[in-house]
């Protein structure tokens, strides 16, 4: 359990703040690979914090607690791969960011009448067309140098507790170090 010291966010350097997240994700998109390979057709998901991570889906406590043991051994061994997840948010926040600054670009200067931006609308698609092909890339960079850290040999873990949120199985992981 986790006491109200160790929740004292206030002796953290905000840098050490957002390292410990990173590692924390790392985890989690590690674990969610070692689960999804030995659950191929179950849909799941993960969300980490500071204080550790989430993992939704159809799993079971043993096999939860033997993926995130396999996960942070392998993270421990230099499998920095395991950090990037294709469905990470991150990659679709690259996509929104990069479609966005597309269609405001092919927007530019089109004029105010709607006719002069229905002209532009060809040219939107396509450099929003273009940006989600970069998008994939550029998440993967994000992920492997801004949202993640597979530095995970301090990472421990410190409670793993199943927490059912209506219908769907959850596990909450705490971690430390």
């Amino acid at each position: 359990m986790t006491t109200s010291s160790s929740r004292d966010l206030t002796k953290i350097s905000p840098l050490q703040f957002i390292e410990r997240v990173r590692r924390n994700h790392a985890l989690e998109h590690a674990t969610l690979h070692v689960l999804a390979r030995r659950k191929p057709h179950t849909s799941m998901a993960g969300q980490s914090d500071f204080f550790g991570f989430w993992i939704l889906g159809d799993v079971n406590l043993d096999e939860v607690q033997e993926s995130i043991a396999e996960a942070l051994q392998r993270l421990r061994s230099g499998e920095q791969e395991l950090a990037v997840h294709p469905f990470c948010g991150t990659n679709l926040a690259a996509a929104a960011f990069l479609g966005g600054a597309a269609a405001l670009f092919a927007f530019l200067g089109s004029g105010k009448r709607l006719r002069d931006k229905l002209e532009r609308l060809p040219l939107a698609i396509s450099l929003s067309g273009l940006s989600l092909l970069l998008a994939r890339p550029l998440g993967t960079w994000l992920q492997l140098n801004l949202t993640t850290s597979a530095e995970a040999m301090t990472l421990e873990i410190s409670d793993i507790r199943p927490v059912r949120r209506g219908w769907m199985r959850a596990y909450r992981i705490s971690t430390r170090g």
